[in-house]
C-alpha cells in the first residue's frame, strides 16, 4: 500500500514563494505521485501541474511561468516550487497519483493535502 503526505504550505504575502513535497511511503515501486492539483473554498479541484515518467512537465495556464514541477524517483518526492504567489492561488494543494507503472492500471490515489493562503 502506498500513502502520499503532502507538505510545505503556509500563509504567505503575494508576491512570496513557496515550495511544496508530497512524499509518497509504502510500496513505491510501481506507484509515484505526479500530479499537483488544487482546490479552492467553493470550487471543484483543478489540475495545477503534471510530469510525465519521462520528466516532461505541463501546467495549467494559471500557473505557467510562476511555478515548476520536479520529481526525485530516488527519494519518492514530488515537488511544486511557486513563485510570484497570488490570492487567487489560495486553495489546498493535493498530490495526486494516477497510475501503477508496473501494470499501467489506473489509480487514484490522493495525500491529505497542504493549505496555502496568499494573502496582504
Amino acid at each position: 500500500q502506498v500513502r502520499l503526505a503532502e507538505s510545505g504550505g503556509g500563509s504567505v504575502q503575494p508576491g512570496d514563494s513557496l515550495r511544496l513535497h508530497c512524499v509518497a511511503s509504502g510500496d513505491t515501486r510501481c506507484i509515484s505521485a505526479r500530479n499537483w492539483y488544487r482546490q479552492a473554498p467553493g470550487k471543484e479541484r483543478e489540475l495545477v501541474a503534471e510530469i510525465s515518467e519521462g520528466g516532461r512537465p505541463f501546467y495549467a495556464d494559471f500557473v505557467k511561468g510562476r511555478f515548476t514541477i520536479s520529481r526525485d524517483k530516488g527519494e519518492n518526492t514530488l515537488s511544486l516550487q511557486m513563485n510570484n504567489l497570488k490570492p487567487e492561488d489560495t486553495a489546498v494543494y493535493y498530490c495526486n497519483a494516477d497510475k501503477n507503472d508496473c501494470s499501467a492500471r489506473a489509480l487514484d490515489l490522493w495525500g491529505q493535502g497542504t493549505q496555502v493562503t496568499v494573502s496582504s
